[in-house]
């Protein structure tokens, strides 16, 4: 594009051009040709530097600010070339636009247009820094809304004002994802200088993993068409971008794979399933599908069965599920989990056994997960036994209170499997404990045709043992019970001594109890025979009113006519 302009308002204000101009000064010094084909922003940006220099007041805004500093700074618009030059207005107004979010991130998504200048002037960095800086913020902090968009938003029944300040009486406090939709806009390096900013400013990491998870989702369409997705902690955004392919989803995928906080549990373990689901059939490289195992692995106990569910889309196919990958993360499980062995934690009582209430730790979860797992894939007859067993053998036997669970799935198993040799039943039988079944799951075992004859006659014998064991203790009990009730028995130790006393205290609150009943026995005794007074009395007076002539059935009686009767009664007596 070619301006034609005069020479002086220009090299009066940039050291630039007036060395441009005194270069190419010809005969003909009336016309000078220059041309600039490396400046920043192109005849855009020249177009208002120009104007700046003719003295026409420029609109600074965060979209052309960055150029228009990136322009002044290659044409040396220092204050050497005048007082208040561009230069020093740019940077004014840069300094400004920092406090405000919305446009720091304008002006962040413009830097990419006038690399390297914006980078070698360090708008880039202080953008960043200005960004996380307000991320990291105490959100109580603020008394107003920040704008988004441009657009200032109060909460729901508040008016905005004509300077956008809420008309609310009291500020309204900020969620802590307030940033996520902005964030999420930015191009994936911007994003991840962000992440890294507020990482060491300090953020929690579970917020991290919250953005990560926003950003993800509005950029990863795959990630969304997963079966079975829900957004549990966060909520999905409001428009997806346009579908990339699948190299660039894979690029993508894996860089945020990489900005993922290692810290466990601080994503959310069915986001990084889904992940580990994505990278998959995007064939992302092992490395990145070996750290989602070990993060996934690390916090196992977390997940749900659903997410667990992972297809299988390998060359071979053999099964519907991928059960290598899920053999794989419960190695990791077993391997991280550092839980202290005592198996006293574990061991139950006939109660618990019947409630199914017993304590719940990581390891025991797992064991859960894994029964519920077992039943899911056991119905494939691709399913070899080996790899079954490799899966239920990885949960040590002390974490199985109950073996409900594992028992329903080796029940499925064998129905999906019928020709399986004796040998086999009983060394897929083997991963249960007969004595850990509950009373429901006894019945049914000693029912089924599928489970080898030897495994039957256990369950049949620790149930019998069960039985006896608790006849046995309520024998003991009602002995007690006897013995504290005669006084000249012999008592075997301190303990029974308490027992007794405790029984005497009752039977002598049983006492005064029986003493307060007969005691209300005597009163409703007492009111019964008054009660029959009055109605004799009620029935002598009927016969005295029948006898002076007054009908019984009258339901008022006057007073005066009584008196009057009474007074002849009177007169008649001898």
């Amino acid at each position: 594009m070619a301006f034609h302009l005069h020479k002086f308002p220009l090299l009066s204000r940039s050291q630039v051009i007036e060395n441009r101009i005194n270069d190419d000064s010809s005969e003909d010094d009336e016309k000078c040709v220059l041309q600039f084909h490396d400046l920043p922003g192109g005849a855009k940006t020249f177009l208002l530097v120009a104007k700046f220099c003719y003295g026409i007041r420029l609109e600074l805004t965060a979209l052309n600010i960055v150029g228009i500093r990136c322009a002044a700074e290659y044409l040396q618009m220092t204050e050497d070339r005048g007082d208040g030059n561009l230069i020093m207005l740019s940077e004014s107004f840069l300094n400004e636009m920092f406090g405000h979010w919305t446009d720091t991130i304008k002006a962040l998504e413009t830097c990419k247009e006038f690399l390297p200048y914006s980078e070698e002037l360090h708008i880039v960095s202080r953008c960043i820094d200005s960004l996380a800086m307000k991320a990291c913020a105490d959100t109580n902090l603020f008394s107003w809304p920040l704008p988004e968009n441009g657009i200032a938003k109060c909460p729901e029944g508040n008016h905005v004002l004509w300077n956008g300040i809420c008309s609310t009486a009291k500020p309204q406090p900020l969620s802590e994802d307030w940033w996520y939709e902005d964030a999420s806009l930015l191009r994936l390096s911007s994003y991840k200088r962000l992440i890294l900013a507020v990482e060491s400013r300090g953020m929690k990491p579970e917020r991290i993993a919250g953005s990560v998870v926003h950003y993800a989702k509005r950029h990863l369409p795959l990630l969304c068409r997963q079966p079975s997705f829900r957004g549990r902690n966060h909520a999905a955004p409001r428009s997806l971008v346009s579908h990339p392919s699948d190299a660039d989803q894979r690029n993508l995928l894996e860089e945020i794979v990489a900005l993922v906080p290692t810290q466990k549990g601080a994503t959310p373990t069915n986001f990084l399933l889904r992940l580990l689901r994505t990278s998959m059939v995007l064939q992302a490289r092992p490395s990145c599908q070996d750290k989602l195992e070990k993060q996934i692995g690390a916090q196992l106990d977390q997940a749900a069965l659903e997410d667990l569910l992972i297809p299988n889309i390998g060359y071979s196919m053999e099964t519907l599920y991928d059960i290598d990958c899920v053999q794989r993360i419960l190695d990791h499980f077993a391997h991280i989990d550092n839980e202290p062995l005592d198996p006293s934690n574990y061991i139950i009582d006939e109660g618990q056994l019947m409630g199914g209430s017993h304590p719940l730790t990581p390891m025991t979860m797992v064991a859960t997960l894994v029964d519920g797992y077992l039943a899911e894939v056991a119905p494939d007859v691709n399913l070899k036994l080996p790899k079954f067993q490799s899966l239920a053998a990885v949960i040590p036997d002390y974490a199985r209170p109950l073996n409900d669970g594992i028992y329903c799935a080796i029940d499925i198993y064998l129905k999906a499997h019928p020709w399986l040799t004796d040998s086999e039943r009983e060394q897929i039988c083997s991963l249960m404990n007969c004595q850990k079944l509950s009373l429901e799951a006894s019945t049914h075992a000693t029912q089924n045709e599928r489970l080898p004859l030897r495994v039957i006659v256990q369950v049949l014998f620790f149930e019998q043992l069960r039985l006896r064991t608790s006849i046995s203790g309520w024998l003991f009990v009602s002995d007690n019970l006897k013995n504290s009730q005669n006084p000249n028995g012999n008592l075997a130790n301190a303990g029974n001594n308490t027992r007794v006393g405790a029984v005497r205290d009752h039977l002598v609150e049983a006492d005064d109890i029986m003493e307060r009943v007969s005691e209300l026995e005597k009163e409703c005794l007492g009111m019964k025979e008054e009660l029959e007074k009055l109605v004799k009395a009620k029935r002598g007076w009927n016969l005295f009113l029948r006898k002076f002539g007054f009908r019984s059935k009258s339901k008022s009686i006057d007073p005066k006519t009584v008196k009057s009767c009474l007074l002849i009664q009177k007169n008649q007596s001898p």
